[in-house]
């Protein structure tokens, strides 16, 4: 239930913590909360916030549904809200990235927003969504961050001295965090065969040619690792030398004649000096057992951004951007655990406000909350 200036509007379970009546009758000061100057329940807020970052219904919609419920709260309010959320979440997102930069491996990706009111920056301008995940099953985090750049310093500024792995696509922005840091950069081979799958539509209708071959290749290199799936990274850097490496062996072979023979800018052509091009990268896999083949887990995680992107468009302010980002995080760290995230924001809107500033924000973490699981 959702309670706002005497209306009540059923959007699921109610918070215990809403209304407290004593044993004498007289009901208890309401307890701590989130945004204090406010109205807005834990309860309200982790129903917008779920409503918008996990459903993409933007904020003008969910106005105009609580208006069909006889509660005005206008579009302008409802931001201002998840505003001040995620400014209050800052300190909480700050520990799931201490926890994040302890990964031994961490998964990084990118993509565009709008945000309309930069200062300094015309409205059309194209801004970034940057994405971490890393983490052992059961505390997995994923990380989303706003940045107007594209640059360097961006994963300069986000991995810090972090010196374990990185997988990305073949984005070069991330060489300089990896030269400075030393990090064992491996790259990604859906990108690899997305490419050689765009060269495949362009082929004459009924024809094989080099890019079915790649294909295939490639398709026996992620059946090993269906086969190497729920092993040890010892036993699975065992099973990949043993099959996948002769794979390997051969693609680089068809790899040094093929690149000769084809124009480099047609689709095949491309897709065939990218190979080359991340070589070093999309081989790593071949000497450390933990190194997945693609980063596939950073693109699952950011795919809800960009779904959501397409319904609300872009952000109005910096401050609107960086707060999507916390909110997006916790959203996303939940489900990476099998978490709900609409009990996970809720659980943390009602017990950030009652911890002091000292208290330590680890009971807060989604596996410290309830037992997650390894999705």
């Amino acid at each position: 239930m959702i309670f706002w200036n005497g209306f009540t509007i059923s959007v699921g379970r109610a918070s215990r913590s809403e209304i407290t009546e004593t044993s004498s009758g007289f009901i208890a000061p309401p307890p701590a909360k989130l945004l204090p100057k406010s109205n807005a329940s834990a309860t309200l807020l982790a129903y917008i916030a779920t409503a918008k970052y996990q459903d993409a219904l933007p904020l003008y919609r969910q106005s105009q549904i609580f208006a069909r419920h006889g509660a005005e709260i206008p579009r302008n309010t409802l931001a201002r809200w998840m505003v001040q959320v995620g400014e209050r979440l800052l300190p909480l997102v700050d520990a799931l990235r201490q926890h994040l930069l302890q990964a031994p491996l961490i998964h990084m990706d990118e993509t565009t927003l709008q945000v309309n009111t930069e200062p300094d920056r015309k409205a059309s301008a194209t801004s970034y969504m940057w994405l971490q995940r890393g983490g052992p099953p059961g505390q997995q985090v994923v990380l989303f961050d706003y940045d107007a750049s594209r640059a360097g310093r961006v994963p300069v500024r986000l991995l810090g001295d972090y010196a374990g792995r990185l997988v990305t696509d073949g984005y070069e922005g991330y060489a300089e965090v990896v030269r400075r840091n030393g990090i064992t950069h491996a790259g990604c081979w859906a990108h690899a065969r997305r490419k050689f799958v765009e060269a495949q539509t362009v082929q004459p209708k009924g024809k094989t040619g080099k890019a079915d071959w790649a294909l295939n290749q490639i398709r026996k290199l992620y059946a090993v690792e269906t086969q190497a799936k729920g092993l040890d990274p010892e036993a699975r850097l065992a099973l990949r030398e043993q099959k996948s490496r002769p794979l390997i062996t051969q693609l680089r072979t068809w790899l040094d004649k093929s690149v000769q023979q084809v124009l480099p800018k047609s689709t095949l052509g491309k897709a065939l000096h990218y190979l080359d091009g991340q070589w070093q990268r999309l081989t790593r896999f071949l000497d450390d057992g933990v190194i997945p083949l693609d980063n596939n887990a950073a693109e699952n995680a950011i795919r809800p951004f960009v779904i959501g992107r397409k319904n609300w468009l872009f952000s109005q302010t910096p401050s609107g951007a960086h707060a999507s980002a916390a909110i997006y995080s916790l959203i996303e760290t939940a489900k990476a655990n099998g978490l709900s995230p609409y009990d996970y924001l809720q659980f943390v809107f009602e017990t950030l406000p009652t911890l002091g500033e000292e208290e330590d924000l680890t009971s807060l973490l989604p596996w410290h909350w309830k037992d997650t699981l390894p999705v």
